[in-house]
């Protein structure tokens, strides 16, 4: 079974989500952040099921993504991923890394 750790960075990403959304709609910040924390189980079945991430180019840096959000993760082993973020798409990823 892989076991999937939340890196400090990726939760405090989180939390600013939910903070942005939240003063629209707490309802709709809470599941976003379902929907994204429910995501990243995928990884569990295959840890490769992510693209590499193009910034970095490095293929044990990938993502997979869950509406405008990058979940970008880290393969440590084929037991170990890190979620080393959760980057907007529209937002420039290289100014972060």
């Amino acid at each position: 079974m892989v076991r999937i750790k939340w890196l400090k960075s990726a939760k405090l990403d989180l939390k600013d989500i939910y903070d942005y959304i939240s003063h629209d709609s707490m309802r709709y910040a809470q599941l976003q952040i379902v929907k994204i924390q429910t995501k990243t189980e995928i990884i569990k079945s295959n840890i490769f099921i992510g693209k590499i991430v193009r910034e970095t180019n490095d293929a044990n840096i990938r993502e997979i993504t869950e509406g405008n959000y990058r979940i970008i993760y880290r393969i440590i082993s084929e037991n170990e991923i890190h979620i080393l973020m959760i980057h907007h798409g529209a937002r420039d990823l290289l100014r972060r890394i």
